[in-house]
């Protein structure tokens, strides 16, 4: 007797083993019975299955990280490139994922690659350098078509790194050189014209004021004195000595200087 119950009992923990799934919280069930899905998914948690009837398959609906490797192409300006990618997607709809593609992962890195090579073909040298933001758009709706159609979500899609001949870093490197080179040329040019310029109403408001202009050239003297000098030859302006014999008091003169013409100048 206990043998005959035995069995039953055997049986119905076997059909009860197979009948209980557990569904996580992360992933949704999409469950066929006798070969047609049904309608909707099983949300996560404890799931009944009727034996042998249904089956059950399990779909993830986290964000998948899916790099792309690298794909080698010519740019529009007849560059040769290498390039890669990385794609972030996740499965919206896991009926949809489960019935219309055998593999989604596999399909999404196809079209992923594809889709590379075709931005490498239509973008030139620079746009891949620099102007990554439009590239990235236009990776994303490329990719959004196909994805749509096997309930799937584009998050986000971005380009790596992008690989460059050894022969066209050196170009680039010249180019760069070069390019520094020539600013550099152009700002000491306008220093110099600026400063042309600054000399330039220096020079008209000092023949506006001559005494400006004496008062320069004492400034010069000084200048030059402090170098430690023993001897300073120059030439001095009769304009000065003007100033100095008004200046001076005609008791303390040593001597009747006489006076000089004007154009003249005296050596000290």
């Amino acid at each position: 007797m206990i043998a005959v119950l035995a069995v039953p009992l055997v049986l119905a923990l076997i059909v009860l083993a197979k009948s209980v799934r557990v569904v996580q919280q992360y992933e949704r069930g999409v469950v066929f019975r006798l070969g047609r899905v049904r309608e909707a998914a099983r949300q996560p948690g404890l799931t009944l299955l009727v034996p042998v009837v249904e089956r059950m398959r399990k779909v993830n609906v986290q964000t998948i990280t899916m790099p792309v490797p690298s794909q080698e192409g010519i740019t529009r300006d007849n560059v040769s490139v290498r390039v890669d990618a990385v794609l972030y997607f996740r499965v919206v709809d896991p009926i949809t994922a489960a019935v219309k593609v055998q593999d989604y992962t596999f399909a999404m890195s196809q079209v992923a690659q594809t889709s590379l090579r075709s931005v490498i073909g239509k973008s030139e040298l620079d746009e891949l350098l620099s102007g990554r933001e439009a590239l990235h758009q236009g990776l994303e709706l490329m990719l959004e078509s196909p994805a749509s159609e096997w309930g799937i979500h584009i998050d986000r899609v971005e380009i790596k790194d992008v690989a460059l001949p050894e022969s066209m870093k050196r170009s680039m490197a010249r180019q760069a050189e070069a390019d520094r080179e020539r600013r550099a040329r152009v700002i000491t040019a306008e220093g110099e014209l600026e400063a042309s310029q600054k000399l330039a109403q220096a020079a008209a408001e000092m023949a506006d004021t001559p005494a400006a202009m004496q008062l320069r050239l004492l400034q010069t003297v000084v200048e030059v004195a402090a170098e430690k000098n023993s001897t300073l030859v120059m030439p001095f302006p009769v304009e000065l000595l003007r100033f100095f014999d008004a200046a001076t008091p005609s008791a303390d003169r040593a001597a009747e200087v006489p006076t000089p013409r004007s154009g003249d100048s005296a050596i000290v």
